[in-house]
Parts: structure tokens; C-alpha cells; sequence
């Protein structure tokens, strides 16, 4: 690839009239380099896009971000792979997503392909390979080399091609609006700041607590959270885990004590904000109990664990047969819930309510059964009622 073939973008008027021959196309395609190791929130590095007759990249560290949300908010497509990042990047940087999106990796998994990568799918659907070298460089540093320019440009280069071909094939199979239905899905979901009060969930070892030391948890949880958004920082530059944990778990009532936790040290505990970690731990383990709402679910009767496993044996199967990624189809939990008889289990509504909501329905009513088909796989087919001689009881 040679530079001719994109254009690098450094000044709000060339931003700005790049999307001004890009507004009228029905497709584009968007990506973004990122980086938030060190950051809350991401921090957008590079954005290229590919409008169908020319590809840009441009540089969000030299331009401002309006032209970006007015593209975003036009009626056209954003064609992304593994789009959940990206938008992620947009909402911070330009306060906007894209009005619809088509993301080539999902919709993949409409057609059989687990959640490709998108050189895995180019070679997969275009039989190209894509450069790899630029990956994990910095893309903060100014100048970008010519390398890091053409990887980033490649991310774009085929996407348009990527999309029509996958479209074709979703559309022999009646599936484009699965697809589109399930991008539309992933586009809505909220992103940016996450809720304080939920960020004691995100930490594996606080679900294992009871009574005060989850109360001072949270509180340290929500805490941190609040003051990494605020500073920009990741969670573990205000509090590691290990050290968040294992404070509620002792719950120190000294700053001598709050040292000898494992994981804190010195900068943390001194001070005014040695006293205040003190003082959320007494604050929170005065809390009442977390509400059960939003709280991950779990079978509600030990005895469907084997109706669980037998529908997650054939939802898998089915999957196979339609050429179909299961994950999409159904995971453990969207089975478990339908079974349970969740009244907003996925597999309840839409396609999938179609493909196998219903026949599970049936399945764990009576009206139908799974059966060896002599092969080693399952067929559901219609219960007879008629036991096995020498099996009733």
C-alpha cells in the first residue's frame, strides 16, 4: 500500500471537508487505534475511515471532534468489526454513536464463522492477509510511522467489500435482519461512566463476602470508581483489588492497621485519605444488604440442572446444523433462564424464540422430546407418552 492510496488528516478543515464528501454515501467504513491502559477512559489516537471512493486518517489530536458526531449521526451505515470498543471511543471523544452500524464480526456468526477476528475474516471470506506489525505500537506518539499509517488504513481498506459479501450471504440464508437486529442491540447498549454503586459486582473475590465486609467493599468500590473517572485513571491506579478486598475483609479501624493490609502501602494509607478509606469501611459496613435487582441470576432449582444440560447439548447441535455460532443462538444462561421460565429469557423472543424458544418450550412441557437419533446426535420429535417396557415404575 502506498501513501497515495489514503490521505492523513491534521487540520479541521480537511476533517471537516472529508466528511462533507462523505455524508451522502449510504456505507462507510470506521475504525479506530486507542489506547486506555493507563487512562479510565479511552483515549482515541487515530480514526480512519473509508468512504467508498477514498480512505482517511485522521488524527483526533490535531482536529476537533464535531465533523466526526455529524457523521455519526447521519443516516448512514458504520460498517466496524468488534464494534463495542469503537463506540465506546466515539461516545467519549465525540459525545455521539452512529445511527446504524453493521459489524462485519458479529454478523459473521451469522454465517458459522465463532467470533472471527478481522484477519481471520479476510482471510476466511477475501483469502487476503492483513499486515501485522503495527498492532501494539504506540499510538499516541507523533509522528505515526508509514507502517503504523498503512496498517491502519488496512483496517478499512476491505471492510466495505467485507460487508457486501457477508450481507450476501445473510440474505440467501433469510438472516440479514437477525443480524441487523442484533447490531442494532449491541449499538444501544450504554457506554462511558459506569455506575459507582454497580462496581462492586465487576470484582470477582467481593461476590464471596457477607454482611459488613460486602457493605465496606461496596463502599470502597463505588469510591474508587467516582475518583478513577474523575482523574482519568484506571481503578487499580486509586485502589488494587487485592488491597480493596482484603481491607474489607479486615476492616481496619487504625491507619496502623490499614498498613498492614496486604497490597496498601504507605501513599495510600497516610494522611487524609487513610482516614477516608477508614471511614468508608465503618460507613459501609453499616449498609444494609445490596437489592437483589440486576444481580446476576442463578438456576433457581438444583433438579433443572440436568434439563440445563441436555437443551445446551442440543441448543449446540442445532447451532451446527444452521451453520450458526451458538453463542449468538444461546448461551448457558439465556438457557438456563428459558428453563427457569424467566419472563425476559432471549430465547423467549424474536428468531431465536423461533429456531428454539418454542421447541424448548415444548420440550420442558411434556409435549415433545429429545431422543438419540442412532448416530450420536439428538432429535426433537414429538412425545408419544408411551413409556419404555420395564421402566415405569
Amino acid at each position: 500500500m502506498s501513501d497515495s492510496e489514503y490521505s492523513v488528516i491534521e487540520s479541521d478543515h480537511e476533517f471537516r471537508a472529508f466528511v462533507d464528501r462523505t455524508l451522502d454515501v449510504e456505507h462507510y467504513a470506521i475504525d479506530t487505534e486507542f489506547h486506555r491502559e493507563r487512562s479510565y477512559f479511552p483515549r482515541v489516537a487515530l480514526i480512519q475511515i473509508n468512504n467508498g471512493s477514498e480512505i482517511a486518517l485522521i488524527d483526533p489530536l490535531a482536529v476537533d471532534p464535531a465533523p466526526l458526531a455529524q457523521l455519526l449521526e447521519s443516516p448512514a451505515v458504520a460498517v466496524l468489526h468488534a464494534a463495542s470498543q469503537d463506540l465506546e471511543v466515539f461516545q467519549h471523544w465525540a459525545n455521539a454513536v452512529p445511527t446504524r452500524i453493521f459489524d462485519t464480526q458479529l454478523a459473521a456468526g451469522f454465517t458459522g464463522l465463532s467470533t472471527p477476528s478481522l484477519a481471520a475474516l479476510h482471510d476466511r471470506v477475501l483469502h487476503i492477509s492483513l499486515p501485522k506489525t503495527s498492532r501494539l505500537t504506540d499510538w499516541l506518539a507523533r509522528p505515526l510511522t508509514e507502517d503504523q499509517l498503512d496498517y491502519a488504513a488496512s483496517d478499512v481498506l476491505h471492510l466495505l467489500e467485507l460487508r457486501n459479501r457477508i450481507t450476501a450471504d445473510l440474505e440467501a440464508r433469510g438472516r440479514l435482519t437477525w443480524a441487523e437486529d442484533e447490531c442494532e442491540e449491541l449499538r444501544l447498549i450504554p457506554r462511558g461512566r459506569r455506575d459507582p454503586e454497580d462496581a462492586w459486582r465487576r470484582i470477582k473475590a467481593v461476590r464471596q463476602l457477607k454482611g459488613p465486609s460486602l457493605g465496606a467493599a461496596r463502599a470502597l468500590a463505588s469510591w474508587r470508581e467516582n475518583k478513577a473517572a474523575d482523574l482519568d485513571q484506571p481503578v487499580r491506579f486509586i485502589l488494587s483489588d487485592l488491597a480493596l478486598v482484603g481491607i474489607a475483609q479486615r476492616r481496619p479501624k487504625t491507619v496502623e492497621q490499614l498498613r498492614s493490609v496486604r497490597g496498601v502501602d504507605d501513599r495510600l494509607a497516610r494522611g487524609e485519605g487513610g482516614e477516608l478509606i477508614l471511614r468508608l469501611v465503618k460507613e459501609g459496613s453499616e449498609l444494609p444488604p445490596p437489592p437483589r435487582t440486576g444481580a446476576p441470576k442463578r438456576e433457581a432449582r438444583p433438579d433443572l440442572r440436568p434439563a440445563v444440560a441436555l437443551v445446551a447439548a442440543w441448543v449446540a447441535q442445532l447451532s451446527r446444523e444452521l451453520d450458526l455460532d451458538s453463542a449468538l443462538l444461546g448461551t448457558r444462561a439465556d438457557i438456563e433462564a428459558l428453563v427457569r421460565g424467566d419472563e425476559d429469557a432471549r430465547l423467549s423472543v424474536g428468531w431465536r424464540a423461533e429456531l428454539a424458544g418454542e421447541p424448548i418450550r415444548r420440550l420442558m412441557s411434556g409435549e415433545a422430546a429429545l431422543a438419540f437419533d442412532g448416530d450420536g446426535g439428538l432429535v426433537l420429535e414429538e412425545r408419544s407418552g408411551v413409556p419404555v417396557p420395564g421402566t415405569s415404575g
